[in-house]
C-alpha cells in the first residue's frame, strides 16, 4: 500500500487550533477573578464622549484576556499583561477595556466630524464580522489582501476606483447589453475581481484619517503607509506584537471569533457615521 503523504497545513490555522486548544484547557483551570474597575473619567470633547457597552465581563466571557505562549510574549507588550496560566499569557482586562475606551472615544469623535475611517481584517476568522460591522457602521473597509501602494500611492487606487464606480453604474443600467456574450463575461469577470479588493473602498475621496487594525502583525503592510503618512492607527495588539508602532492599541485575543466580534463590534458602533438629512431646495 502506498505511504500517506503528509499535508503541510498552514502555519496560522497550526496557531490558531494551538491556542484554542489550551485556551478551553485553561478555562476549566480557576482565571483570576477580574476586580471591578472604578468608574473612569472621561475626558469629555466638545462633541460629547464615548460610553462602552462592553463590561469586563462580557470581555471576559469572550475570551478576550488570552495571549499567545510565553514564548511569543513581545517585551513591550507586558505592561498590559495580569499573569500566565498553562504557558498562556493572560492580559489585564482592565487596561484592555481602558485602552477599548479610549480608542472608541477617539473614532466616535472623527464620526462625528465626518472623517473617513477604514476597517482592516484579511485573516480568516476576522473577514465576515469586519465587513459586516463596518458595512452598519458605514465606514470603509479592507477585508481581501491589502494591496501595496492603497496609501502611499493613493492618485493611483483612486484611479481604479473611479473606474470600477462607471464599470458598476455602467452593469446596472446595462450598457454591456448590447456587447458579445463573451465579452460581458469577461467585463464582469473583471467587476468581480475589483470589487474584491477595492469594494469596501468606494466612495472614499481622500485618505482616511484612522485605520482600525485587526491583526497588526498579519496586516504589517497597511501599518507600515498609515505610519509613513502620520494617520493614526487603532489596532487589536495580541500578546506576541509591539503595541508601541500604533496610536490607540487594544491589548487582547486576535484569534479568538468570540473576542473579535465583540472588540469589533464595539469599535464599529463607536464609528458609526451620522448622516445628516439633505435639506430640501
Amino acid at each position: 500500500m502506498a505511504e500517506k503523504r503528509k499535508v503541510n497545513k498552514p502555519k496560522a490555522k497550526v496557531e490558531a487550533k494551538k491556542k484554542t486548544k489550551v485556551a478551553k484547557k485553561i478555562t476549566k483551570v480557576k482565571v483570576p477573578k477580574v476586580k471591578k474597575a472604578k468608574p473612569q473619567k472621561i475626558q469629555k470633547d466638545k462633541s460629547g464622549s464615548y460610553k462602552l457597552n462592553a463590561t469586563l465581563n462580557d470581555l471576559l466571557e469572550a475570551g478576550c484576556h488570552f495571549g499567545h505562549t510565553i514564548a511569543k510574549t513581545h517585551p513591550k507588550i507586558t505592561p498590559y499583561l495580569y499573569t500566565s496560566r498553562d504557558n498562556i499569557q493572560i492580559f489585564d482586562l482592565i487596561k484592555t477595556r481602558d485602552c477599548l475606551e479610549k480608542a472608541c472615544i477617539f473614532l466616535n469623535k472623527l464620526a462625528k466630524e465626518g472623517k473617513p475611517i477604514i476597517f482592516i481584517g484579511t485573516k480568516r476568522q476576522a473577514k465576515k464580522i469586519v465587513q459586516e460591522v463596518a458595512k452598519d457602521a458605514g465606514v470603509y473597509y479592507v477585508t481581501e489582501r491589502w494591496l501595496g501602494g492603497t496609501i502611499t500611492n493613493w492618485k493611483e487606487i483612486q484611479k481604479r476606483l473611479k473606474i470600477l464606480a462607471k464599470m458598476k453604474e455602467d452593469w446596472e443600467k446595462g450598457v454591456y447589453k448590447k456587447r458579445p456574450k463573451k465579452e460581458q463575461s469577461l467585463i464582469k469577470k473583471e467587476i468581480g475581481k475589483m470589487d474584491k479588493f477595492f469594494g469596501g473602498l468606494l466612495g472614499l475621496q481622500d485618505l482616511p484619517s484612522a485605520l482600525f487594525v485587526v491583526d497588526i502583525k498579519k496586516e504589517k503592510s497597511a501599518i507600515s503607509e498609515a505610519i509613513k503618512e502620520s494617520i493614526p492607527i487603532i489596532a487589536l495588539v495580541d500578546s506576541n506584537s509591539d503595541p508601541t508602532i500604533v496610536d490607540y492599541p487594544i491589548p487582547a485575543n486576535d484569534d479568538a471569533l468570540k473576542s473579535i466580534n465583540l472588540l469589533v463590534s464595539e469599535v464599529g458602533n463607536a464609528s458609526k457615521t451620522i448622516l445628516k438629512p439633505k435639506k430640501e431646495d
